[in-house]
């Protein structure tokens, strides 16, 4: 169990990973991503998520260096994962668009590199890729993202190398229990994007009461209940101090009974796309 905002999972092949990043989605290029990105590396933040997609690696790379400066620490210290998008799934497009994310982070390599999206047709070519740069010792751990146990399965047939990692929607909401037991059983690590379900939770009496027991935010008790569920986890802030307080969740712990009222609140329900059903 994590005990700090250093403390990492151990992914199947050796690498480590934080149990808690930042997450950067919809956060515009300019200023305050750059900013926030070195805040919280700075605060002492060790993992730093985003994608192709966001538009925004060249400020996230600017963060980086920035936040590294100012913390004193190296490169090796730091886990970057950015993701590859659904128009460049391809073996070759996929290695293009590996050195495109690198060359606007201005990084020489990444610590996880993710399928965003299960694109029918085309995941598997792409997986051969990161197969190749993982092999090559390009980048640390690969994995996907947004995939259901089924396309999970149809991966594996005929892949060489398992995924280390899925990155899906994960809240008190959808709390992908299936998923996550399948993901436990073949040793992938279970990642939630969107923990706080875009602020839909923020006022939820169950969550409300458990927070105040324990003197802390909802925010903070859903994602220790993330981190007590062996779920990797990377809310998204741009402001300083909902950065700190989104990581101080280090100094209490739920109950069981806590923990399952928590689970009770699923209702299978998405503040994103159905990986069965996106047409993007």
């Amino acid at each position: 169990m994590a005990k700090n905002l250093q403390d990492t999972t151990i992914l199947y092949n050796g690498v480590k990973m934080p149990w808690f990043g930042l997450g950067v989605f919809k956060v515009e290029e300019g200023p305050e991503l750059e900013n926030a990105v070195k805040t919280a590396i700075k605060h002492g933040y060790r993992s730093i998520d985003t994608a192709a997609i966001y538009g925004n690696e060249e400020g996230v790379g600017r963060g980086i260096r920035e936040g590294l400066k100012e913390a004193g620490i190296s490169r090796e210290e730091l886990f970057v994962t950015s993701k590859v998008w659904n128009a460049d799934l391809g073996y070759e497009s996929t290695l293009a668009a590996y050195e495109a994310s690198l060359k606007k982070l201005n990084l020489e390599y990444l610590d996880l590199y993710l399928i965003h999206w299960p694109v029918e047709g085309k995941f598997k070519e792409a997986w051969r890729a990161l197969e190749t740069l993982y092999k090559e010792g390009r980048v640390k751990a690969i994995g996907v993202s947004n995939f259901h146990i089924h396309h999970l399965k149809e991966l594996m047939k005929d892949a060489e190398i398992k995924p280390m990692v899925n990155q899906v929607e994960h809240h008190p909401r959808l709390t992908q229990k299936e998923l996550q037991d399948f993901c436990r059983e073949q040793g992938i690590q279970f990642e939630a994007w969107s923990p706080l379900m875009q602020g839909q939770l923020l006022d939820n009496p169950v969550l409300k009461e458990i927070a105040n027991k324990h003197h802390k935010s909802i925010a903070q008790v859903i994602l220790r209940w993330d981190l007590q569920n062996g779920v990797v986890t990377i809310p998204k802030s741009t402001k300083e101090h909902r950065i700190v307080e989104n990581a101080s969740v280090f100094d209490f712990e739920l109950t069981k009974e806590e923990m399952d009222r928590i689970d009770g609140l699923n209702q299978n329900h998405r503040v994103g796309p159905d990986p069965d059903k996106f047409d993007f």
